[in-house]
């Protein structure tokens, strides 16, 4: 299968993976023929790209870090513990909010099995999701990468378990800022701003009076917006005083963030969001965390279509363990002409290099 975008698929391309709702509906099924209605309708659901089937590329295998099944119940149970939150007096309905956190906790360890068991680089664009809503998303894929995160810092199981709560609820204060600032398009004002900035504080507060959940949770709420040099929010602490936890979820916060559609800009590829976080590595975020977080991601995707620096065209065939800046790639083109495809390991190749995405 390969990756295309939106803008440039052909009447008639017939999809590898199905489109899916957050409810589970599928609304595109596998092996469809897409028209050029359905092109321009999912353009205006915010999908920029989609895999689809292809001759050249039919051994290619697509791996995704959790299942469909599992992220869609994911999503929902975000939704249902963020409504939750919203519509209640924490007063005296905390053993309802306890029971929503219980429901939580069994997704983050259904989560953690299944990126324990697949050993597989975290394909960002492995899932083609359409939620109505994106804070839900978000916050399943900020846990995702969380958990990878801290797998590969080697955190015992009883932290990862808790960052993943934490990932989870991270963003629950943004349930009490109005859909109208969220979702703005233009520029915040200075009083939409700190609207927005409260979030932290709102979940930090409703998330620290639950008994089902560890302190620690509430304090992912409240630290994922702080920043080494102090110039992160709600309080402008410095790296000593934040958590690890909110070391962790800065990064994968960010890095979602920028790699997902919104409604005022697309989504980046990968490998500009890592150079966000690597442009920020030691000022913003921590530097350790984010070396890591590249060994987690697949920053050219299997299916994803290359240019190399000696402006060949290729399709990414396999991630290198590792070394998943240099995949084992399929050339198809040579100064701008079809060929006869064949594949190069970009770890034994040195002198070749990926410039950028052709997609």
């Amino acid at each position: 299968m390969r990756l295309v975008a939106t803008r440039s698929i052909k009447e008639g391309s017939e999809l590898a993976k199905p489109i899916f709702n957050d409810k589970g509906k599928v609304l595109i099924q596998k092996n469809m023929k897409l028209t050029s209605g359905m092109v321009y309708r999912l353009r205006e659901l915010g999908i920029t790209y989609v895999y689809i089937k292809d001759e050249m590329t039919e051994d290619i295998l697509v791996p995704s870090p959790i299942s469909e099944e599992l992220r869609i119940e994911a999503v929902q149970t975000v939704k249902q513990s963020f409504a939750t939150y919203q519509d209640m007096d924490l007063g005296n309905k905390l053993h309802l909010i306890d029971k929503t956190n219980e429901n939580m906790s069994k997704v983050v360890d259904s989560m953690i099995d299944q990126l324990r068991d697949d050993q597989e680089v975290l394909t960002v664009m492995s899932h083609i999701l359409i939620s109505d809503d994106y804070l839900f998303s978000h916050s399943v894929n900020v846990t995702m990468y969380a958990l990878a995160l801290a797998t590969e810092l080697k955190l015992p199981a009883k932290q990862i378990h808790q960052l993943g709560l934490g990932a989870m609820l991270h963003d629950v204060g943004k349930m009490f800022i109005s859909e109208e600032i969220l979702n703005k398009t233009g520029k915040l004002n200075d009083k939409e701003f700190e609207m927005i900035k409260s979030h932290t504080e709102k979940g930090f507060n409703y998330l620290r009076q639950s008994t089902a959940l560890p302190l620690l949770v509430a304090h992912c709420a409240y630290q994922h917006h702080e920043r080494l040099d102090g110039s992160g929010y709600p309080r402008g602490i410095k790296e000593k005083d934040i958590h690890p936890f909110g070391k962790i979820l800065a990064v994968a916060d960010v890095f979602d963030a920028v790699t997902s559609n919104r409604i005022y800009r697309d989504a980046m590829l990968p490998h500009e969001g890592l150079e966000i976080l690597y442009a920020g590595s030691g000022s913003l975020y921590d530097q350790e965390i984010v070396r890591t977080f590249k060994n987690t991601i697949a920053v050219f995707p299997n299916g994803s279509t290359i240019r190399l620096n000696d402006n060949r065209i290729a399709i990414v065939v396999k991630q290198n363990h590792l070394m998943y800046e240099r995949p084992i790639v399929r050339v198809i083109k040579e100064q701008e002409q079809n060929i006869t495809p064949y594949d190069i390991d970009l770890s034994k190749e040195l002198n070749l290099t990926v410039i950028d995405y052709a997609i």
